[in-house]
């Protein structure tokens, strides 16, 4: 009677796995008992454009609150608006030159871009810099642009040096713009401070840096610059 309860178990045991084996026999882990893991979300590729903004304190948004009250940030928003996003660069820094500008481009050069803003000058008119520097170094910058990557549209943005330095400079200023980008096939904005230079509601108490509603007129001055080159990069 006890050899045969004995074999009864013996059978019990046996049906419980495949072969006769427990988990414990085999050290192995059943089927099905393995929480499934599920595989991180692919992340997707940013194809917007990368528009880089090279400039001055105008840029980098000297005495603003946040960032996102610059004339580049407004521009970012303007693009969503419009059906064309892009990813801003802001690499404005206050009281660049175009010296200054040219000794770090090659360094903001090392991330791919497709479209340059320059807004430089503006400190060069300032300290009364020769104009022919000023040209000199925007066509240097342009050209260490496009010997990286090649057809690379470029914006400059125009400024004015002050009046105290006469007639004869504040023209010799001015026309370097223009004739930069009519030599270089460059997009030209006339003046970027148009409509808000001198004007004190917006202007900082300094006189010289936009406020917020002033960032937000430069970049309504800027946008239809920019539109078009952003549409040709979005057209399939």
């Amino acid at each position: 009677m006890l050899r045969r309860l004995s074999i009864s178990v013996v059978v019990a045991l046996a049906a419980c796995t495949p072969g006769g084996e427990t988990p414990g026999d085999t050290g192995e882990i059943p089927t099905g008992t393995v929480p499934a893991v599920e595989a991180p979300p692919a992340q997707v590729p940013d194809q917007r454009p990368v528009v880089v903004f090279v400039g001055t304190s105008l840029t980098a948004g000297l005495g603003l609150l946040r960032d996102e009250e610059t004339y580049v940030a407004r521009l970012s928003e303007l693009g969503d608006s419009a059906g064309m996003p892009f990813r801003a660069v802001n690499a404005g820094v206050s009281g660049e030159t175009s010296a200054g500008g040219l000794r770090r481009i090659d360094w903001v050069l090392r991330e791919p871009l497709d479209v340059l803003v320059l807004e430089l000058g503006a400190n060069d008119g300032l300290r009364g810099q020769d104009p022919a520097a000023l040209e000199s170094n925007l066509r240097e910058i342009i050209l260490r642009t496009r010997t990286r990557y090649p057809a690379t549209p470029v914006l400059i943005a125009g400024m004015e040096a002050p009046p105290n330095l006469g007639p004869d400079y504040t023209e010799r200023f001015r026309r370097v713009f223009a004739d930069v980008a009519a030599s270089e096939d460059a997009v030209l904005i006339p003046f970027l401070l148009e409509g808000v230079a001198g004007v004190p509601d917006l202007n900082q108490a300094d006189g010289i840096h936009p406020t917020a509603e002033g960032h937000r007129r430069l970049a309504h001055t800027l946008w239809p610059f920019l539109a078009p080159v952003l549409e040709d990069l979005h057209r399939p």
